[in-house]
């Protein structure tokens, strides 16, 4: 077998649901399986994968197990030669697997590949490529010093390597991480200890100690919610403190001033994300209208009602109500995922975004990359 996806679920049902969609899309001509292992979700996703993905191989796992042990669970019962770890808030293009392996292929050299990842509103999410977040690197990021002078301040985010160019980067997210099967079971797979938050820089910097470069590749191109997996709760702030006291911990030697500082530092920066995620800006604000681009003319939404519903099924007319605050209702029946992160990407936070789930009575995305995402229902 050419290719093994996993997928870790937790309670995201229509979220994984067009994951599945795009995957099964991106796999239609490779030799590959879809393995979703999931972590004791109670929103029905066990029950809706089984009936709508007969397909894809599940695991049920009895209790939350964590990311890094999730993903390990997984894994073990992959049979491909390669293998991507993808998250279940993700959407991909058809060619996406098709173009990674070929360069992966071409490419043997290259120990982790990761895309360029753009969130629900099409921006550029700059976690896409990174560096090492060594204590320095990580002070100037939580001071925002690679906003003023990114010049010199800029390796967090690695901002020497423009967001359209190919180039090795140190530190890759775990939304979706490319490389040979063999490579990750020689790394023993994602550090089980860490619950979540730091498990993708660390399996990319244990990585880079092999010898072996990580690299970011921008001509793949995926959507990445990111606030449908990444729910900013206290519970989250605590975690994600944890995470990097053990990532340093783990890998420099810091003194006990220094472990104050970072411990003071998580704190603010979680809470941040916290206080963004929980503000108006960061919530959405009613469209001033729904457009739907589907083939099926019988969908209309089934809340708002009061808010004008268009329906197309073409966008060669849109552009000009672009910034209108129109919302588009995207049928990947009728427009390819590729076209759609295309387009998404291309016009940006222009307009709001969803996409039809696979049986068309629901839509889902969101509008920022800090808050949790939206499900439309379709009557």
């Amino acid at each position: 077998m050419k290719l093994s996806i996993v997928i870790l679920n937790y309670n995201v049902k229509y979220f994984i649901d067009l994951c599945l969609q795009s995957v099964l899309a991106a796999t239609k001509n490779i030799d590959a399986e879809i393995i979703v292992v999931d972590n004791a979700s109670v929103d029905g996703s066990v029950t809706w994968i089984a009936s709508q993905f007969p397909k894809v191989t599940l695991i049920q796992n009895n209790e939350n197990l964590g990311f890094p042990k999730g993903n390990n669970i997984g894994v073990q019962q992959a049979k491909g030669e390669y293998l991507c770890i993808l998250n279940p808030d993700t959407v991909v293009a058809e060619d996406t697997f098709v173009k990674a392996l070929g360069f992966m292929e071409q490419n043997e050299q290259l120990a982790i590949m990761g895309p360029k990842l753009i969130d629900g509103s099409g921006r550029f999410l700059k976690e896409s490529k990174r560096g090492i977040p060594t204590p320095w690197v990580a002070f100037t990021k939580v001071l925002g010093l690679y906003k003023l002078f990114p010049k010199l301040f800029g390796e967090y985010y690695n901002l020497k390597l423009p967001k359209n160019k190919a180039g090795e980067t140190d530190i890759l997210v775990g939304a979706y991480m490319f490389m040979k099967t063999a490579h990750y079971r020689t790394l023993n797979g994602f550090d089980e200890a860490c619950f979540m938050y730091s498990d993708d820089i660390d399996l990319s910097y244990r990585s880079l100690q092999l010898g072996k470069p990580n690299f970011y590749n921008p001509d793949i191109n995926i959507i990445h919610f990111k606030g449908e997996s990444t729910p900013k709760d206290f519970a989250y702030q605590m975690m994600f403190r944890e995470a990097m006291n053990y990532f340093y911990n783990k890998h420099f030697h810091v003194s006990n001033l220094v472990k104050i500082w970072i411990k003071l530092a998580t704190n603010v920066f979680s809470f941040l994300k916290r206080f963004i995620a929980s503000s108006p800006v960061a919530n959405k604000t009613q469209p001033s209208r729904y457009w739907l681009i589907s083939k099926e003319l019988n969908l209309e939404i089934g809340v708002n009602k009061n808010i004008p519903f268009v329906h197309t099924d073409h966008w060669d007319d849109l552009i000009r109500y672009r910034n209108t605050g129109t919302e588009l209702i995207l049928d990947p029946d009728t427009i390819s995922f590729k076209a759609i992160i295309e387009f998404m990407s291309e016009n940006g936070n222009g307009f709001s975004y969803k996409i039809l789930s696979s049986d068309k009575n629901h839509a889902v995305g969101s509008n920022s990359s800090n808050a949790k995402g939206e499900v439309l229902v379709m009557s």
